[in-house]
């Protein structure tokens, strides 16, 4: 069982007699998750994302390393994707902080990957880029079928050359703030090692 511990975040529910610190920043900052609500208003916001999606989910790396386009053929037996974080490992997290990560040529799921992800119910879908999408195509097929399916896709990934194929789990909770889509999250693989 997983009991989540945290209270929603909502506009007026807070009051303070004290100073406290505050950060503005955009909820795609840094390593940040999408929420199905993201595309699809009817879907699961960032406070009631089903813990189960987020929490000691089983991983499995796939290695697209150098890839631009990532297909479904690059993803393999689609029994090793059943209900886990699959996560992309394309390389390109090593541009990090340069003008080159934001290039549009970054890695990204190619539609049919997204299909084949949906169709194996990943719980969560991740990748080391700038963007799941090719930024160049404005109907965006990975968000729109991934969230579709309410499965959270995370964005900016690192290190995932780090992590083992299979072995590993994922935890990766953004705050509970209703309404919004995207925040950025502390995302751990954790294994025996």
């Amino acid at each position: 069982m997983i009991v989540d511990l945290s209270h929603e975040i909502a506009a007026g529910v807070l009051t303070r007699s004290f100073e406290i610190e505050s950060l503005g920043l955009l909820g795609n900052t840094g390593t940040y998750l999408d929420a199905p609500y993201h595309y699809h208003v009817d879907r699961a916001d960032l406070a009631h994302l089903p813990l189960e999606r987020l929490v000691n989910v089983s991983i499995t790396i796939v290695r697209a390393y150098g890839r631009t386009s990532v297909t479904a053929a690059d993803l393999g037996n689609p029994d090793r994707l059943w209900g886990r974080a699959v996560l992309v490992h394309t390389g390109w997290a090593h541009h990090w902080a340069t003008s080159r990560y934001l290039d549009l040529d970054c890695p990204h799921l190619a539609a049919d990957a997204a299909d084949k992800l949906v169709d194996a119910n990943a719980a969560l879908v991740g990748i080391d880029s700038l963007n799941i999408d090719d930024p160049a195509d404005p109907k965006r097929p990975a968000h729109q079928r991934l969230l579709g399916a309410d499965i959270p896709i995370i964005e900016h990934l690192t290190n995932l050359e780090s992590v083992p194929d299979t072995g590993a789990y994922l935890t990766a909770l953004p705050a509970p703030v209703r309404a919004m889509a995207s925040f950025p999250v502390r995302a751990v693989a954790v294994y025996n090692g």
